[in-house]
């Protein structure tokens, strides 16, 4: 949902300086390289230490080259199997990063193992809807569903309610409790997401090889 909208704002918000980077020699591929190395920092450096509101700052500063690589592509011109295949992978690569340094402070600091599960299960279920659509578009099928909680409300909702968690450490009463919410929310929603997908591509096959059949069978009649 998310998906739709705010990548178009901030699309066009961080064009000048897209361009920008262009104008210096910056690569599309080196800002996806820099960008998840960024992402992968914060999260696994400052999450496990229970520092969530610098993590998140560190974070957000890095997680918007997801949208400027793209950017610097299509404005050069270069855009490449490569460069569409780099910047997917290095985005799981990221999302891992968040939630495996969460998963750390729970099962360390946080001390906390049912919502150090829930985070693997954020984790892991992020993955798996994701590969859920490139597998359904891998053997020829659209794979038309919106879901409900898709990568940027994933990373949205875990962010922006991990970093506010994160200003208990200044001495706001009780806003720790925001990352735990975050946690199942993002849980239950990629749960009815992966659901809604794979209900989709059981659809989606299930016309397109009753279809196959139908040409099938004109095909030997007109033999």
């Amino acid at each position: 949902m998310l998906n739709k909208y705010a990548r178009a704002f901030f699309t066009r918000v961080l064009t000048p300086f897209a361009s920008f980077l262009l104008r210096i020699g910056v690569t599309p591929d080196a800002v996806t390289l820099i960008g998840t190395g960024g992402v992968m920092a914060g999260a696994l450096v400052f999450y496990p230490m229970g520092e969530f509101f610098w993590g998140t700052v560190v974070i957000t500063l890095f997680v918007f080259s997801d949208l400027v690589d793209g950017n610097m592509a299509r404005q050069s011109g270069v855009s490449s199997r490569w460069g569409a295949f780099l910047d997917s992978t290095l985005d799981r690569v990221a999302d891992s990063a968040v939630f495996g340094g969460l998963a750390l402070w729970y099962a360390g600091g946080g001390d906390d193992l049912v919502l150090c599960a829930v985070t693997i299960f954020c984790l892991a279920s992020g993955q798996v809807v994701s590969y859920t659509k490139a597998r359904g578009e891998a053997i020829g099928l659209p794979v038309n569903v919106n879901g409900l909680v898709e990568r940027a409300e994933r990373l949205v909702i875990t962010l922006v309610l991990c970093g506010l968690a994160g200003l208990h450490k200044f001495g706001v009463p009780y806003i720790e409790w925001l990352l735990p919410i975050a946690l199942w929310v993002v849980a239950a929603g990629s749960l009815v997401t992966l659901i809604q997908r794979v209900v989709t591509v059981r659809r989606e096959a299930a016309e397109a090889d009753a279809a196959d059949a139908v040409t099938g069978a004109n095909g030997g009649g007109a033999a």
